[in-house]
């Protein structure tokens, strides 16, 4: 397959598919390793060639046919390799030869232009005496495109290709095709097998051909010359003419010679304009390896010096260049301008990793340590965690010589991002108390920036009097350090700590963040107090408000330098999304977000929880389970509380519809003592509802009243739309649950209406997932009654009359759910509300007696019980969910498999129309 056949080579093929056609010359010109003899053998291989006489000729060798004095009277294909390999006498025969093509006959010449003799006249001289009819075209070959390389690799590696690898394999080749395949040869021999990374590409070493081709093109040039070449070695990227001179340490004269004659040997190449390199840059390392170590270490010197001349310096290859030239003090000096570089432009990550790799080095002296590691700690707090740097700062805050100050500042930010970046909040606390203790005298800003930490309240364990009166001692702090950053970031967790709690002072500490600050470290600080205040409106019910707060804080995150701001904005942006109804591409958008943070999965709990949430509406329950237990990423019990409420909440329901009540149970009243050790209880609406339910299904009724009075108590007068609704909720729940007990259809109707009361403040939100959900409670009230009423009266019991008018407002209630619960896409909800309208609502008109044919396609109960089978759900989990016998739901799936042909429970997922938000 040709993949260069551009005109010139449809042209060439043209030529031998007609026998009275002129003939054609083509050229085919490339550097060494693009695939000239490759793009011979396709021209072989060409249809039109199959009549033709193929003659091989590779010169610099044996063979090739002798001077022809006559045209060929058949159609023939000459294909010549090497031209710039061949002498005088082989370019006197072959330019005979070429001059004796006749019609339907084509030549292919290829060469490497970099080696021929006289530049641009690959037969060399004189000029053939091109016959007249002859067309002469050219083929030049290009290194491949990123693209390309990345398809090659697919073809070789299969699924252990990424983007990441692609790319460094390309930059490591230049893109030229044989460095290419070469290198993914060795690739896929690696063990342990290749895992994708740029990491392993780096260490798969440089091809052998390349290498040996430039060493040998280096070794052609005089001594004197070499150096540049050294040089250009050393550099590791295309440069200038002066840099490659002054690093070779040659003059100037001299060093033009020296670049003249390294380019005409094509040891080196023009990469760009102005700019000399290897065509292959990974043979750099190989042409290192060649240079005697104390003549390295001066051409590391002299790379050093020259690249601090430039504007602006790569500080980081400044560092790796004194480091090679063994100027530690230089290097350590040079490390820390280059992560002082990287976090002014928000390239964390850079900074953090460079930090990383220099602060693991054995023997580093003291100072260096002092220095560094808390710049390596205030990059990894500001941008995103790394395991390696809290294992760097474990280790390093244990060490005696360091100075106090620097110490508690280290303790501080490792406290920090144990908290924050990898929810290790048990370790993180007490580290923190340290760290405040530590820097109480030597570091006030920091220690008042430590006992704000200690504010927030989003961790278990410590209770809200306990964050309150860190907040005290925090603003004092701030106000005796006079350091405003330091103000703001207590103010910041202010905003957090009250908005939490319902205060109704809090929005106006929102609105004395300084969001118009111009210096960065306040300006984070107020992006942090915003996000704060939004994900706190979540929570709260506060939707409208939501949207802009995180607006103005990923702007403001953004612009001072604040990805880790950003990144929990984003799990706060989720969230909204989920109680808001917005669930198109929602659980696309979770899982996009978990496969961005995969190596810092606590900063996607958020994204892990919603997620559930939906597997849990959609009746795929396995996946439900598996999400809201962060797929094993971490320990659940370290989620921040209203998080684990939440996820606590959606298993306790998940328990039910299995009827494991007594597991739901034990799971409501364990998570319900964490909000209550918390004591901030708006992060109980979450979990309530369910937990009462649980509880009281479990014959528990004392313990559920306690949980309903506990949660009214607890919130008082506080301003939390979410968790009114949900306690009023909650109580619509007690309520029912406590109904059949009394036998009294009067229970069952004040439990319809205090679920149309919990609808109507969710409706008021807005949370129509919710509203629907309560709704659907008080229909399922009043069908009930009607139920009860009707026995009643069949005993004789004095049941009274049945009212029709709140019977069919309920089955209407009913049917506006199920919509509700299907255009959501909440497959198991709208599956269960359909089941119990079919228990009330009467035929449709118009129907012939007897059961409808559906002889080709799948009934209405067939096709919901396929859609919950397919999902995961057991028959007996289908049957409590339609109100159906476990034998009559194995029917149902036997017939659905039948006509759907589906071999599986599983398969019937994919034989069914889609459903859900994706």
């Amino acid at each position: 397959m040709i993949e260069s056949g551009g005109a010139a080579v449809r042209s060439l093929a043209r030529a031998l598919a007609d026998r009275d056609a002129d003939p054609v010359l083509l050229f085919v010109e490339g550097t060494a390793g693009l695939g000239k003899s490759h793009l011979l053998h396709g021209l072989a291989a060409l249809p039109e060639a199959a009549e033709a006489a193929r003659v091989w000729w590779r010169c610099g060798g044996d063979g090739g046919p002798w001077a022809r004095e006559e045209p060929w009277r058949e159609p023939a294909l000459l294909l010549v390799d090497d031209v710039h390999r061949a002498d005088e006498d082989e370019l006197r025969r072959l330019r005979r030869v070429l001059e004796a093509l006749g019609p339907g006959c084509a030549a292919a010449v290829a060469h490497r232009p970099e080696e021929l003799r006289l530049p641009g006249l690959p037969l060399g001289a004189p000029a053939m005496a091109h016959p007249y009819r002859l067309t002469v075209l050219t083929e030049r070959l290009a290194p491949w495109d990123e693209e390309r390389v990345r398809r090659a690799a697919e073809e070789v590696l299969g699924d252990a290709s990424t983007d990441e690898a692609a790319r460094a394999l390309y930059e490591r080749t230049g893109g030229v095709p044989r460095a290419v395949v070469d290198l993914l040869a060795l690739l896929r021999e690696r063990r342990p097998a290749f895992a994708g990374t740029a990491a392993e590409v780096a260490a798969a070493g440089f091809p052998a051909r390349s290498a040996e081709l430039v060493l040998s093109r280096t070794c052609a040039l005089a001594p004197a010359h070499r150096p540049l070449v050294w040089a250009a070695a050393v550099l590791d990227a295309p440069a200038a003419r002066d840099d490659l001179i002054a690093v070779a340490g040659l003059g100037t004269a001299p060093g033009n010679e020296a670049l003249l004659r390294a380019l005409e040997c094509a040891a080196l190449t023009e990469a760009a304009e102005g700019r000399y390199g290897f065509a292959v840059p990974v043979v750099a390392e190989a042409v290192r390896e060649t240079v005697p170590g104390p003549v390295r270490q001066d051409l590391h010197r002299r790379a050093a010096a020259a690249l601090s001349r430039s504007q602006p310096v790569a500080w980081a290859a400044v560092a790796g260049h004194h480091r090679a030239a063994g100027e530690d003090r230089k290097w350590l000096r040079a490390v820390e301008k280059a992560a002082e570089s990287a976090a002014a432009s928000g390239r964390y990550q850079q900074a953090i990793t460079l930090l990383e790799g220099t602060l693991a080095t054995p023997g580093l002296p003291p100072w260096a340590r002092a220095r560094l590691a808390p710049l390596l700690a205030r990059n990894a707090v500001t941008g995103l965690r790394s395991d390696q740097t809290v294992e760097v700062l474990a280790q390093i805050v244990r060490d005696a010589d360091l100075p106090p100050a620097v110490r508690g500042e280290l303790r501080l930010d490792l406290g920090l991002m144990l908290c924050n970046q990898m929810g290790r909040f048990t370790d993180g606390w007490q580290v923190l108390e340290v760290a405040a203790d530590e820097l109480r005298e030597v570091r006030s800003p920091l220690a008042a920036r430590a006992m704000a930490a200690l504010v927030m309240p989003y961790w278990p364990g410590a209770s809200l009097d306990v964050h309150r009166r860190w907040l005290a001692k925090a603003a004092a702090a701030a106000d005796d350090s006079g350091d405003e950053a330091m103000r703001t970031a207590v103010l910041a967790n202010h905003v957090g700590l009250a908005m939490s709690g319902a205060d109704p002072d809090a929005w106006e500490l929102v609105a004395r963040l300084p969001v118009q600050s111009t210096d960065p470290a306040s300006a984070r600080q107020a992006a942090r107090g915003l996000c704060n205040a939004a994900d706190s409106a979540v929570w709260l019910g506060f939707y409208g408000r939501v949207d802009g707060l995180l607006a103005e804080g990923r702007e403001l995150a953004a612009r001072s330098g604040a990805p880790y701001t950003e990144h929990s904005a984003s799990g706060t942006r989720l969230l909204h999304a989920w109680w808001t109804g917005r669930w198109a591409g929602l659980a696309r958008r979770c899982e996009e977000f978990v496969a961005a943070t995969a190596d810092m999965p606590f900063i996607a709990s958020d994204a892990y929880v919603v997620r559930g949430l939906l597997a849990l509406a959609q009746g795929d329950w396995g996946e439900a389970r598996s999400w809201l237990s962060q797929r094993g990423t971490f320990g659940t019990e370290n989620l921040p509380v209203p998080l684990g409420a939440t996820a606590a909440g959606a298993v306790v329901r998940l328990l039910l519809a299995r009827q494991e009540v007594a597991a739901a149970a034990d799971r409501a009243r364990a998570a319900w003592a964490v909000v209550a050790d918390k004591g901030v209880w708006p992060w109980a609406a979450e979990l309530a509802p369910w937990a009462v339910e649980a509880l009281a299904r479990a014959g528990d009724t004392a313990g559920a009243h306690t949980m309903v009075r506990e949660f009214a108590r607890g919130l008082g007068d506080g301003c939390a739309p979410a968790a009114r609704a949900a306690l009023t909720w909650s109580r619509a729940v007690l309520a029912e649950a406590e109904a059949p007990a009394e036998e009294r259809p009067g229970a069952l109707s004040a439990a319809a209406d205090a679920h149309r009361e919990a609808a109507a403040a969710f409706a008021e939100l807005p949370r129509p997932y919710s509203r629907a959900l309560a709704a659907e409670g008080a229909a399922r009230c009043v069908l009930a009654a009607d139920t009860l009423t009707a026995k009643g009266a069949e005993d004789g019991a004095g049941g009274g009359d049945r009212a029709a008018e709140p019977v069919a407002s309920a089955v209407a209630e009913l049917e506006s759910c199920a919509q509700v619960f299907a255009d959501l896409g909440a497959v198991w909800d709208a599956t269960r509300a359909r089941a119990l309208l079919r228990t009330r609502q009467p035929a449709r008109r118009g129907r012939p007696p007897g059961r409808p044919s559906h002889t080709d396609q799948l009934s209405p109960r067939e096709a919901e019980v396929a859609q919950l089978a397919s999902s995961g759900l057991t028959n007996r989990e289908i049957a409590a969910t339609l109100h159906l016998s476990p034998r009559t739901v194995e029917q149902h799936i036997a017939g659905a498999m039948r006509k759907t042909g589906a071999l599986s429970r599983r398969d019937l997922a994919h034989r069914l129309e889609p459903d859900g938000p994706s």
